[in-house]
């Protein structure tokens, strides 16, 4: 048995060197994955005024007052000013918010803003809003936002119609 051995040992080493076949194992330390990489561009955030902020018709008086426009629109008045319903009209401003399906989104209102008459002017601050500092646009990728804010009113206020902007800003979070 021995002998078979050692023969068939020899024929098989006389077969692969008569042939010059070699036998290699490669081994390496490495290997190789293969990824996609992808990225989807979204609709940039849309906000488009639907309704200016309103304060309406005010009698200045001796003293200083300040009059609030409330997240429903309804106005009331403080101190020194007399709200005046004859050919009023007050709004809270209204915004619609567009943007990408269930993306969150800040808010940012500004502290205070100056309104103009000629050379006159009141401050409207306190700026409130019917949404939070943080929100998420609806499935449908929309948001309603309601803004009112104080107008205050010094005393012997200049009669006048007094206006000026705000910015709200609204940014993918």
């Amino acid at each position: 048995m021995k002998k078979n051995l050692i023969v068939f040992a020899s024929l098989l080493a006389a077969f692969f060197l008569g042939n010059n076949v070699m036998a290699t194992v490669v081994v390496t330390a490495s290997a190789t994955g293969t990824a996609t990489a992808t990225a989807r561009i979204v609709q940039p955030l849309e906000i488009v005024k639907q309704a200016d902020l309103a304060f309406g018709n005010i009698a200045a008086g001796i003293a200083d007052g300040s009059v609030s426009i409330a997240l429903d629109g309804s106005r009331s008045g403080m101190g020194g000013v007399t709200l005046i319903a004859a050919g009023n009209v007050n709004s809270a401003a209204s915004f619609d918010i567009q943007g990408y399906p269930g993306a969150s989104f800040t808010i940012d209102l500004p502290s205070s803003i100056d309104i103009e008459s000629g050379n006159d002017e009141m401050e409207v601050d306190n700026f409130v809003s019917s949404l939070g500092a943080t929100n998420s646009l609806s499935n449908q990728g929309t948001a309603t936002l309601v803004v009112g804010a104080t107008l205050n009113v010094e005393a012997n206020q200049a009669p006048g119609l007094y206006s000026g902007t705000f910015d709200v800003v609204v940014a993918y979070n």
